[in-house]
């Protein structure tokens, strides 16, 4: 029995993310790079991403907890790997024995490490977090725990870095430059990694005194900055293909609750993906298109958990098996996530398992 053929899929472009790594390391004024890839890596594959990447050996591969951080190692044993969300206290044995490299928030943290890393015999490098506007975690600046936290030594753990987090780089210029400003005085200049840029930062705000930028969104191909899209390649190309073309009369609602019914006789193209693939069911009515056989085609009546319907009455040669492109290189994600509602962030983290990642696809076919 052979594999059924998938529904729908993504390509993955490697070449177009190394050319967006490279886009970082030029904005970075010669900082060292983490490569984030949680959530694998944005949608993209832990995989095939980590391995393109190792080719300019990032000084990290940031991951958001301890089971992200076994995936990389799984594709880069030698890998380090740094954990960007705080750990639950029953991991820190692993961390210490896999040498995964916390931030830590709180001085009980720095000493359960510590002690940690004594009984192991293990050298343990750790980063400050540092809460310069964020929020979420970290020391507060000008504080006795702070104080504690720079000027706490132990044979068996180095304090490496200090790194913060810039919740409006894409929105507040004022803000954010406070925030840098703020971060820079209280942290000490000898520190080995000095890092506040996300990729909004490090493409705006970037500045000699930090020393490690961490750039995610970019490195898949989308700016949070608009004026800088251009200079970036989409990496991810999400595609089904048409199931059946049915010609549909003039009057005739097309899916659930009929919100679109037809204004003159049709030709409706099904298509093999939906929300359950993380096709947000919100961009239902918002007037997105997709892209096919070389021209675009608008998405009618609601998405469905498995299926779309397109309005094909004006592209005479689509044919059933025919490609869809959902977004990519010639339909952008950011429509995609605009018309729900959300951002891009969410609709690449958002697509499901179910959908194949393909980074044997190449080159993209317009």
């Amino acid at each position: 029995m052979h594999d059924s053929p998938p529904r729908a899929w993504a390509e993955i472009d490697l070449e177009a993310l190394k050319h967006n790594y490279r886009f970082a390391q030029e904005q970075s004024g010669g900082a060292a790079v983490m490569a984030v890839v949680k959530a694998n890596a944005y949608g993209h594959g832990y995989a095939k991403v980590v391995q393109a990447l190792e080719e300019f050996s990032p000084a990290f591969y940031g991951v958001a907890n301890v089971r992200e951080a076994r995936e990389v190692r799984k594709v880069l044993p030698t890998a380090r790997v740094y954990l960007l969300g705080i750990a639950n206290p029953s991991e820190y044995e692993e961390i210490v024995h896999s040498d995964f490299t916390p931030c830590i928030s709180c001085m009980e943290g720095f000493h359960a490490y510590a002690t940690l890393a004594e009984s192991q015999q293990r050298v343990l490098k750790v980063h400050l977090a540092l809460d310069t506007g964020m929020g979420r975690g970290g020391f507060l600046p000008d504080t006795p725990e702070f104080s504690e936290a720079l000027a706490f030594t132990h044979p068996w753990v180095e304090v490496e870095g200090i790194g913060s987090h810039l919740p409006v780089a894409d929105e507040d210029e004022e803000f954010t430059r406070q925030q840098i400003t703020s971060f820079v005085k209280a942290i000490p200049p000898d520190m080995s990694f000095r890092h506040i840029a996300n990729s909004a930062g490090l493409m705006k705000f970037q500045t000699q005194a930090l020393n490690l930028v961490r750039p995610g969104l970019m490195l898949y191909g989308v700016s949070p900055l608009p004026e800088y899209q251009a200079a970036l390649k989409p990496v991810m190309r999400l595609c089904s293909r048409v199931s059946i073309i049915r010609d549909i009369p003039k009057g005739q609602g097309v899916s659930y609750g009929r919100t679109f019914v037809t204004k003159r006789d049709s030709k409706i193209a099904t298509v093999g993906i939906g929300y359950a693939d993380g096709l947000p069911r919100a961009i239902s009515g918002k007037g997105v298109e997709v892209w096919l056989n070389g021209t675009r085609a608008p998405i009618v009546g609601r998405v469905t958990m498995d299926q779309i319907m397109v309005d094909v009455t004006d592209l005479p040669q689509v044919h059933a098996g025919d490609v869809v492109e959902i977004f990519g290189p010639n339909v952008s994600v950011i429509q995609i996530a605009d018309a729900a509602g959300t951002i891009p962030w969410e609709i690449f983290t958002g697509i499901a398992p179910r959908v194949v990642r393909n980074a044997e696809v190449r080159p993209f076919v317009s």
